[in-house]
């Protein structure tokens, strides 16, 4: 199926592509060949191939000869680190949300909004899991972690709405599915000060989030400490690791604050 065209003529389609493409990456797929990025992003074999010929030149993809694929190339890395170099609060909040990783044997987690989802900008464990192991880069959707409803809960009505339409469009049905934990999570953050995920993403995993009430360069930031269920039971959960999670925000805002 053809890509569709955008209405704005001053939108940058072959951009757009080009970004499509870098996207198809992940995780689970480090590498994919032309045939799989025209059949992922319903551009034409041709287009493809010229997009990652002009992608390989600029270092943002790297072939691999043995594979006959590509993969994403260290280009790809530095274009985000200014952005990652620019948030003090990285360095304000890491060794507190260490502490606490440690303390509560689970990880503690700094992330911020890329459309509809949540990436993480800064990570700490104080566990050993290889099966679990959240790290920088790596990102989360909104709608079922407390991340990403502790950004939706405290998003401008405008926003969350606009962010929700977004979802709804890319997953139908999911806003739906989720309308009462969304609402849920509103009355929380507004009463507990911190939001709740039980499983919802992971089944294994538990978790809170509390929202940095000062902007990071025009962005809302969020707290996120997740929690295996076998270590931690969900009263405890909440009556422990929620507040201190809130005490921890609470004083990586008043560092920022009083930052010159």
């Amino acid at each position: 199926m053809p890509a569709a065209r955008h209405p704005d003529p001053d939108f940058a389609t072959t951009l757009q592509h080009g970004l499509q493409v870098l996207h198809c990456f992940t995780v689970g797929e480090p590498a994919l060949g032309n045939k799989e990025l025209s059949e992922r992003t319903g551009l034409s074999k041709a287009t493809i191939s010229r997009l990652t010929y002009t992608l390989a030149a600029r270092g943002l993809v790297v072939f691999d000869a043995h594979l006959r694929r590509y993969r994403l190339g260290s280009t790809a890395l530095t274009i985000g680190y200014p952005l990652m170099a620019s948030l003090r609060i990285r360095q304000v909040a890491r060794g507190r949300m260490k502490q606490l990783a440690d303390e509560v044997g689970g990880s503690v987690s700094l992330g911020m909004r890329d459309r509809t989802r949540m990436v993480y900008i800064e990570t700490c464990r104080g566990h050993d899991l290889s099966a679990w192991r959240p790290d920088i880069g790596a990102a989360v959707p909104m709608l079922p972690t407390a991340m990403g409803r502790s950004w939706l809960a405290h998003a401008p009505p405008q926003l969350r709405d606009a962010v929700l339409a977004q979802i709804e469009a890319s997953e139908p049905g999911q806003v739906r599915l989720y309308e009462a934990d969304l609402a849920r999570a509103q009355a929380d953050l507004k009463r507990k000060g911190f939001c709740v995920s039980r499983g919802a993403w992971r089944s294994d995993v538990q978790a809170v989030g509390v929202p940095i009430r000062i902007p990071q360069d025009g962005e809302t930031l969020v707290l996120n400490c997740g929690v295996l269920t076998s270590r931690l039971g969900p009263r405890q959960l909440e009556q422990g690791v929620g507040p201190r999670l809130v005490a921890l925000a609470r004083s990586v805002e008043a560092d920022l604050d009083a930052a010159p």
